[in-house]
Order: structure tokens, then C-alpha cells, then sequence
């Protein structure tokens, strides 16, 4: 979907007054100067053109925290004048490529018409929506962008964009306007259209919740200037899991239901999983589980799910809010790439995200592997169930493991 027509019609105008030597300003001149707009974040302009200095428009210096290293893919959501593309490209160096990529057709030839003049090769400018990126899944390692995701209607698909290009452990770091929980939506909505929010900024809570239902991890926002009225200039970064080549980790889906129980199955079959025997059905396992902390690991070739992780609540209790229990399994024939190790890092990242301080599990003494994966990553045995249960018709202790976070609950 294509950004609101009087967003890009707006936007080609400023581009227009840049390419005609005027400076483009998307908000009131008094706001544009207290609220850090435009040229005011940035500390290393020298040598850039005019005309992408005076279509800046962002609220804040995205490439300062991207860590953008030599040799890199980088995207811009909404690059505007090509600001923070040139300066990407100049980070990433002749054998790194910075993409632009803006709704406005005008916005794409002023960005082009600056990095002719700059002399910057390692650049592409595209023309279209950011909720449809044009670029091929897993082709990018940094997605930027510099206050625009707000100017959007449909922020989640934004975000699930960003992750689809995103190589594993491909970062995202954007400058973007945020708004208080607890604002009041009379003079959050004025705030919001004095510094040029058109179609309304995400809360700090549903920014994060927006980015954890993507498959993002270690997600972080930090608020940078504040605008008056609960609204706020904010760093937000994040990361897709990591994991080798030809894999990626995303959100298990409804989907993934035959491939996940296939999987299941499988690992039950090899007798050290679980006292169950037999996978349950679709609805059981949704069920037994917490609707979000799921992740499937793919084959991005076939698409065929290779591993899953889940976690179940130990208790409904409040006290144990921050308490799970949790399920990775690899299918036998997929094991020994490292894929648990990656499903299990990502579910951990996750879960401290999402406010668990505790994870824990039951493993058999007898399954070596699981024991060292989860101790590798910080789980510790804290005792031992003897004779527990008949499996298979011989009784089995269960080690009980756990992992205490040391970011979350402390």
C-alpha cells in the first residue's frame, strides 16, 4: 500500500522548494528549530550537497546508531532528499550499498540529483511505498529511517517489511516520533500536527509490541527530545535473531501448524524429548501455550519449518507473571547446524523483552545435548526429580532447569 496520496503530495512539494534552492520545512519554523528537526542532529555534513541539507527532515541522526561497518547493505524507509543515505554510504564504504527508498517520485529525483552531486556511486534510490518494500527478502543488513514510519497507516506492515529484508541479525534503527502511554489524545493530536505527524505516532508500548509481533528482538527505545504533550523525538532499535545461511527464525504462524507438529512428532519419536508419545493436535498445542514467544526456524528455500519454540505459563498467578516454561525442538534429521542454539537465543531475547524474568524446563538426564545447549546459554540445573514417571516402560528422573534473567526483574 502506497502512503496516503496528500502525504506524497505534500512531501513532492517540499522536495520541489529544495531542488529550487528553498528550504524545506514539514512543520512550523519554531518547532522545526526547538524540536531538533531537520540538520540539527548531525555532526558530519561537511561535503554534502546543498539540496540535501535542505530537504532534511527527520528528528534525529539514525546513522549515528546503526554501527554501520564496511562493506554493509543499508536501507532508508522514506529517504527523502538522501541525506542519510549519502552519509550511510560514506559508513559503509565502496563495497557497502545504501538503498533510498521514498513514496515521492520528486523526493527520489532531488535524492538523485544530490548524490550525483556528492559523487556517491554506492547508492540506489527507489520509488515506493515503505509498507512494499522492492527489494528481495534477506537482501539488507541495516534498515534506517528518519521520522517517517509515523507518517504511515499501516505501521505493522512497516515493520514486518523491514524484518522480511532484513538479513538474520540484520539490525533496525530509526529515528521516529513516539507518544506517552498516558497521553491525553486532544493535545497529543495537536503536538502531533505541529511537528508534521500526519497520520499519528505509535505509543512507546504498541511501537514495541508492533515490533515483537514482526520478529524483532532486543528491542530498545530510547526517548530523545521531548515536543511537549506527552509526544517524543525517540531512537527505536531492534534486531532480527540470528542464524546461518539458507535458515531464518520468524513468528510461528497458524500456517506453520502441520510442519511444527511434524517436528513435534519427530522429536518425540527419538524418546529423550518429553514423556509424551504423541504430538497433540493444532488446538492442543495452542492451547497448552502462550500466544506470543513463538518462534519457528525455516528452510528459506522451501519455507519448511526445521525447529520450534514455545513456552507454556507455569502459573496464573500474578506473582508468577514473569515465570515461563518452555519447548525447542529440532527436527533429528536438522540438528547438530546450530539451529537450537539459535531458536533458544532467540526465544531468551524475546521473553526479557517481554517482561520474563524466569524461564525453566525439565530435560533427561539422558539427553546430553539439550543439557549443554541450555547451560551454554546460561540455564542451570536446580535439582533433580527421581523416578518422576514411566516412559516407555522404564521410570526416569527429570533434571528441572531454569535460566534467571539478569536485565529483567532484578
Amino acid at each position: 500500500m502506497m502512503a496516503h496520496e496528500e502525504i506524497v503530495q505534500r512531501y513532492s512539494g517540499l522536495a520541489r522548494q529544495a531542488m529550487n534552492g528553498e528550504a524545506a520545512l514539514d512543520c512550523g519554523p519554531q518547532a522545526f528549530a526547538d524540536g531538533g528537526f531537520g540538520t540539527a542532529g548531525y555532526d558530519e555534513l561537511a561535503g554534502l550537497p546543498e539540496g540535501a541539507l535542505l530537504a532534511s527532515l527527520g528528528c534525529g541522526n539514525p546513522v549515528a546508531v546503526a554501527e554501520l561497518r564496511a562493506g554493509q547493505t543499508v536501507l532508508d524507509l522514506g529517504s527523502g532528499g538522501g541525506i542519510d543515505v549519502l552519509l550511510s554510504a560514506r559508513r559503509v564504504g565502496p563495497y557497502g550499498k545504501a538503498y533510498g527508498l521514498d513514496a515521492s517520485a520528486d523526493m527520489v529525483e532531488l535524492a538523485l540529483r544530490n548524490a550525483e552531486q556528492a559523487g556517491v556511486r554506492n547508492v540506489e534510490f527507489l520509488h515506493g511505498g515503505i509498507e512494499q518494500i522492492p527489494l528481495p527478502g534477506q537482501s539488507v543488513d541495516v534498515v534506517i529511517s528518519n521520522c517517517v514510519i509515523n507518517l504511515s497507516d499501516d505501521k505493522a506492515m512497516v515493520l514486518a517489511e523491514a524484518f522480511r529484508v532484513l538479513r538474520p541479525g540484520g539490525r533496525f534503527g530509526v529515528s521516529d516520533v513516539v507518544v506517552d502511554d498516558t497521553a491525553d489524545p486532544v493535545r497529543q493530536a495537536a503536538a502531533e500536527q505541529r511537528i508534521g505527524c500526519a497520520a499519528g505516532a505509535l505509543s512507546v508500548d504498541a511501537y514495541r509490541a508492533l515490533l515483537a509481533g514482526a520478529g524483532f528482538v532486543q528491542v530498545a527505545i530510547t526517548l530523545t527530545a521531548d515536543h511537549g504533550d506527552g509526544v517524543h523525538s525517540a531512537i527505536v532499535q531492534a534486531v532480527k535473531p540470528a542464524i546461518g545461511p539458507g535458515l531464518e527464525i520468524r513468528p510461528m504462524r497458524a500456517a506453520d501448524a502441520a510442519q511444527v507438529l511434524a517436528v513435534y512428532q519427530a522429536g518425540l519419536d527419538t524418546g529423550q524429548a518429553s514423556f509424551e508419545t504423541v504430538a497433540p493436535s493444532w488446538e492442543g498445542f495452542e492451547a497448552g501455550k502462550l500466544p506470543h514467544l513463538r518462534f519457528v526456524a525455516v528452510d528459506t528455500e522451501t519455507g519448511e519449518a526445521v525447529g520450534w519454540v514455545a513456552a507454556s505459563a507455569v502459573s496464573l498467578r500474578p506473582v508468577y507473571a514473569g515465570v515461563v516454561e518452555h519447548s525447542v525442538y529440532v527436527h533429528p534429521g536438522c540438528q547438530a547446524h546450530g539451529i537450537g542454539r539459535a531458536l533458544l537465543s532467540a526465544f531468551i531475547a524475546a521473553a526479557e523483552d517481554a517482561g520474563v524474568w524466569t524461564i525453566q524446563s525439565g530435560i533427561f538426564p539422558d539427553n546430553a545435548a539439550s543439557l549443554s545447549l541450555h547451560q551454554a546459554l546460561g540455564f542451570r540445573v536446580v535439582g533433580t526429580r527421581e523416578r518422576v514417571g514411566r516412559h516407555h516402560g522404564l521410570w526416569r528422573d527429570v533434571l528441572l532447569i531454569e535460566r534467571r534473567s539478569s536485565v529483567t526483574g532484578t
